[in-house]
């Protein structure tokens, strides 16, 4: 009997033990982001730098008047500049990022941020250079119009950043 219990607590313990080795390689491993939409096609190289893959969720249309889509951004991926008529918001749902509001510093996002860009005001959003980004983004009164699109956003306004975390 104590030999078949000692037995159990052995298993027990390793099982433990491997559980919280794979948790910890989950939380350290943060380059994967979990993907909650399908990933979609890549986006062309004249609206974003590096590989981002949006996707539509909700279609704009007369009775929502709202776009509502998916967008992954692969470690160093970003949007250019631009802007929407009626502003944008921003949720996201897992990495790291960076937001800027033309004029203003650049924000770091990550999962569980919240961000509102204004109408007609010129920003940028994408991953941080070592991990991916997936947001949201939700588009209110399309029948304003949807997005301005202008240049890219160049590696030196990028870096500036990556300079500052140091």
């Amino acid at each position: 009997m104590k030999i078949s219990q000692i037995t159990f607590a052995i298993i027990a313990s390793t099982m433990m033990l491997a559980c919280n080795q794979n948790q910890e390689k989950m939380k350290t491993n943060t380059s994967e982001l979990t993907e909650i939409f399908p990933k979609g096609e890549k986006g062309t190289n004249d609206l974003f730098t590096g590989n981002a893959y949006p996707t539509a969720l909700v279609d704009a249309d007369s009775v929502y008047n709202t776009l509502v889509g998916n967008v992954y951004f692969e470690p160093g991926a970003r949007s250019n500049w631009h802007s929407h008529p009626a502003g944008q918001i921003l949720i996201i749902t897992d990495g790291i990022g960076y937001h800027q509001i033309e004029g203003k510093e650049i924000e770091i996002i990550k999962k569980g941020s919240v961000v509102k860009c204004p109408p007609n005001v010129r920003h940028w959003h994408g991953a941080s250079a070592d991990v991916g980004l997936q947001q949201l983004y939700i588009i209110p009164k399309t029948d304003k119009g949807i997005v301005e699109w202008n240049e890219a956003v160049t590696d030196e306004q990028y870096s500036i950043k990556k300079s500052n975390e140091k």
